[in-house]
């Protein structure tokens, strides 16, 4: 079994699409579905694997780990998502507690959503 897409709750659909522009591309992920401010889809091609969906009440924040091939991208997104209004929430590095090369770094989101970006490999 595959997860085929995530919907992420959102207070401000134009501002949180503003930032994950921003930091997903790095990832493979671009924009590819834009419901206005109800909902935006991000994916690859033209199918979307993460929604920003609008939330009116209080939003209950959750943990994505986004995974990608280096470490120097883990390194990249992590310097653009705090250019893009994200809070720290660990820097890039080394969690052995987890294996030997698991290298990943975590931010806050406009809603607080903790995102992690995780490279496996030992690979710069």
């Amino acid at each position: 079994m595959q997860l085929d897409h995530l919907n992420l709750y959102v207070s401000d659909v134009n501002r949180s699409r503003t930032f994950y522009e921003a930091i997903l591309p790095c990832s493979g992920h671009v924009l590819v579905r834009d419901f206005g401010e109800v909902a935006v889809g991000f994916g690859d091609r033209n199918y979307a694997v993460l929604a920003l969906v609008r939330q009116t009440q209080t939003i209950q924040t959750t943990h994505v780990a986004f995974r990608v091939d280096t470490r120097s991208e883990v390194n990249q997104i992590y310097t653009l998502a705090l250019k893009a209004g994200a809070s720290d929430n660990g820097p890039p590095g080394l969690r052995p507690h987890n294996h030997e090369h698991y290298y990943a770094c975590f931010v806050f989101d406009p809603d607080g959503h903790n995102l992690e970006f995780v490279c496996h490999h030992d690979v710069a």
